[in-house]
């Protein structure tokens, strides 16, 4: 169940919903006038939440290759890697 404040909330109780971000690891959204209008949260969260989108965005360019035949063989890969990070 989301958790949902009023900015009136968030003006009085920024530590506590701050505290909350931090505890819980999850956005407090805030509403203004009854309507929705942010989704406050942790930094950590946030960096989170933003890696697991450019992971999603990264395996969804190699699932797209794979579907146009864009590949090469494992060993030829291998190989270049370690030609390329070889110390």
């Amino acid at each position: 169940m989301p958790t949902i404040k009023s900015s009136t909330d968030l003006r009085n109780n920024y530590n506590e919903i701050s505290t909350f971000c931090h505890t819980y690891r999850e956005p407090v959204f805030i509403t203004k006038n009854g309507q929705g209008d942010l989704a406050v949260m942790s930094v950590e969260t946030y960096e989170q939440l933003a890696g697991r989108l450019e992971l999603y965005g990264l395996l969804q360019e190699g699932l797209d290759d794979v579907a146009a035949g864009r590949t090469r063989p494992l060993n030829e890969a291998m190989t270049d890697l370690l030609d390329k990070y070889r110390v």
